[in-house]
């Protein structure tokens, strides 16, 4: 498996416990796979796409983060029920930790794993059908330094996959954009189209990761250009599921991190700002649809369009716990409330893509999949 050893330890359950203000954070060493209902849920809904793909090989970067997850492991049910004989390899810079707290992927012989760093990595010496760069570095922006480092990440890392694509012969690619690439949304532009022309603020730090990703968008689009290589770019909005991390400034995560401590489910200020949330594994039938279905270079908004206040969302998750919500003033109120919503009548009018598992649902099964694990 590309010079990966496991050693028999780490496989003896572990558990490690870390604070995070007053709240606990529990973080299993070994994590257990996917829900069977969704991977069941994804695979109803991708079957057919997928009995097109048998013998094909694939390249995904970032397969160890929340998005990656899903991919491998939906790809993995869907080989296996389909019977596929697919072959994967995977791009990470820490093989041997990640698949340490994922026991479960080392049976799937068809997975083979590279060791390097997505801005430089050595090219493996073989041909590709399909490529999914799913890799971003999310880092602290609260400093200049690590705005800097996170721009460079996102574009020198597109420009090595996009050369890697065009050497190993890539026919569709799937990047996963953002959102972000559209700033600050107004009131005019709610929900946001892929035709709008809004765009991050140049001169505000905080854009770093909206500017990456519309470089990066822009890179596909040339490289789509020169080569004829099929490129979706799912612009992915908010979601939720298994594996979301809870620590680590979402406000849906931090609703449910609350929840499973046993505490008021906390939002701050009025609760006005608005969001959607799509669940992991409808997220995954949009990403496979998208990636399968390309033409050219297409921009797609990914997401769910049913509206809501964070305090609606907040009240959802206390409901699912049988706990209340608490309002925590801090900082201007007035200033605080914003707008992140997608329009996604493309999606559902050329490919026929919907929300399927509603927010209520979807909260209940990643509770309990965060409970049970």
């Amino acid at each position: 498996m590309h010079g990966i050893q496991l050693h028999e330890d780490i496989f003896f359950m572990q558990l490690t416990i870390s604070q995070k203000g007053n709240d606990l954070i529990f973080r299993p060493m070994h994590t257990k796979p996917l829900p069977c209902c969704d991977l069941d849920h994804i695979w109803h809904h991708t079957s057919d796409l997928w009995n097109c793909e048998a013998e094909s090989n694939f390249f995904i970067t970032g397969g160890t983060g929340f998005f990656g997850i899903w991919l491998l492991e939906s790809l993995a049910h869907a080989n296996q029920i389909g019977n596929l004989n697919l072959r994967v390899v995977v791009l990470s810079r820490n093989p041997e930790a990640f698949l340490s707290k994922m026991p479960h992927l080392v049976e799937h012989s068809f997975i083979h794993w590279i060791k390097g760093d997505i801005r430089n990595f050595d090219f493996p010496q073989e041909s590709f059908d399909y490529l999914v760069h799913a890799a971003t570095d999310t880092l602290s922006r609260n400093n200049f330094g690590s705005q800097l480092m996170e721009l460079d990440g996102m574009i020198s890392g597109t420009k090595r996959v996009l050369e890697f694509a065009r050497c190993a012969g890539v026919r569709k690619l799937l990047f996963t954009s953002s959102g972000a690439v559209y700033g600050q949304q107004d009131s005019s532009h709610i929900p946001v189209s892929e035709d709008c022309m809004l765009s991050p603020d140049p001169l505000s730090p905080r854009s770093s990761y909206g500017i990456g990703k519309r470089v990066s968008e822009h890179l596909c689009m040339l490289h789509s250009l020169d080569t004829g290589c099929q490129i979706s770019l799912a612009r992915c909005f908010a979601f939720i599921g298994p594996h979301l991390p809870l620590d680590q400034g979402y406000a849906i995560g931090n609703f449910l991190r609350d929840g499973l401590n046993g505490e008021p489910i906390r939002f701050t200020g009025t609760g006005q700002s608005v969001r959607s949330y799509l669940h992991a594994a409808d997220l995954m039938i949009w990403l496979w649809t998208l990636l399968f279905k390309a033409e050219g270079c297409r921009a797609y908004n990914v997401g769910s369009p049913t509206a809501l206040t964070i305090a609606q969302a907040a009240e959802m998750v206390a409901a699912n716990f049988s706990l209340p919500t608490q309002s925590q003033i801090a900082g201007n109120v007035a200033s605080s409330t914003s707008v992140y919503l997608p329009d996604v009548s493309r999606a559902a009018l050329e490919h026929n893509l919907e929300e399927k598992i509603l927010l209520p649902e979807a909260i209940r099964r990643t509770s309990q999949w965060y409970l049970t694990n």
